[in-house]
């Protein structure tokens, strides 16, 4: 053997050996930079308004998350627009260092990526999922003077009667409009979509009678519902509300596919390190089991999930690939 390919050879053993000593020490190193991760405070970006249900859980578990994060705040931040898009497409391109973190919901990874083609970002490669906070049921709601008052009653006027029926939305592209597109598509029928900037000025028509059918998140509605001032007919959740005991889910009347919750879960930019997903899913965790944290959620109408990283990016997908075959069948546009 040559002088050079001896040389050569002790050359690749000496790097082998090297990448071998440098594993220990790379783990070593990340669960160095674990442990000391946050070392200052981490902003959350919520894409939404204060005050609706994201805000609020957002803010519930940013409340209470210190004591289990290295005595560190998540510092929560508005910014909303374009579905959520806005405030998405900035974590998005937020550094993966751990310090910018968002909310995502159904509508910011899902159903607004898969009506608007111009979202400026991939809800499947442009995250890290961290864990899936919390969901949420929706319920489909009538006005009083509705001549139906029970989903078998209501889905059958509905039905006998195509175009004379509208429904009330949050917007164009929102969960709540493609599950109802969803159910139009399953069922047959033909209801006409009236969108809203938002979940109030739609139910303050669908109180007012300006619109006599509405679907929404159920903390929003639920205190017309129980004023009596809209009337429950059916409620997309994996099992029947506290507060809606009396109200089957889409499940119960033949209809799972329709039976479809809305989340808020925390993701981080793309190529976040997995010790700093670790380190957030398991401080969320731990203030997720805080008896008070876990009672204002559960306040909200909402139930507690608290997933892995690959349960809650599965979810994401899930929720993608049904809305962008919804969009896909129903030609629906964008505003």
């Amino acid at each position: 053997m040559s002088n050079d390919a001896t040389t050569s050879g002790l050359n690749r053993r000496a790097l082998l050996l090297g990448g071998l000593a440098s594993a220990p020490l790379l783990a070593a190193s990340r669960a160095l930079a674990q442990a000391g991760y946050p070392d200052k405070p981490v902003k959350l970006l919520v894409p939404f308004a204060p005050g609706g249900t994201t805000d609020i859980v957002a803010r519930v578990v940013a409340g209470g998350v210190a004591p289990h994060f290295n005595n560190q705040p998540l510092v929560v931040e508005n910014k909303g627009g374009g579905g959520g898009a806005i405030g998405a497409a900035e974590t998005a391109r937020a550094r993966p260092d751990g310090y910018s973190l968002g909310i995502a919901t159904v509508s910011t990874v899902a159903t607004v990526p898969a009506i608007q083609p111009s979202t400026p970002y991939d809800p499947l490669t442009a995250f890290t999922p961290i864990t899936n906070i919390a969901a949420t049921p929706n319920v489909v709601a009538v006005h009083p003077s509705f001549p139906a008052k029970t989903f078998q009653a209501w889905a059958e006027e509905v039905k006998k009667n195509p175009g004379k029926y509208s429904y009330a939305t949050s917007g164009t592209g929102s969960i709540l409009h493609l599950q109802m597109e969803l159910y139009k598509s399953l069922t047959d029928t033909d209801m006409a979509h009236i969108p809203y900037r938002g979940s109030g000025p739609a139910l303050n028509d669908a109180v007012g009678g300006q619109v006599p059918i509405i679907i929404d998140n159920l903390p929003s509605a639920l205190p017309f519902l129980q004023s009596g001032r809209l009337v429950p007919i059916v409620q997309a959740s994996p099992q029947r509300s506290a507060s809606l005991p009396d109200v089957p889910t889409f499940k119960e009347v033949g209809l799972e596919p329709v039976n479809r919750t809305a989340f808020y879960g925390i993701v981080g930019p793309k190529g976040l390190p997995r010790p700093i997903v670790d380190r957030v899913r398991d401080a969320v965790l731990k203030t997720l089991a805080e008896p008070n944290v876990r009672a204002r959620i559960e306040e909200t109408g909402s139930f507690i999930v608290g997933n892995t990283p690959e349960e809650f990016a599965a979810e994401i997908k899930t929720e993608y690939e049904v809305y962008k075959k919804v969009v896909q069948e129903r030609k629906l546009q964008p505003e």
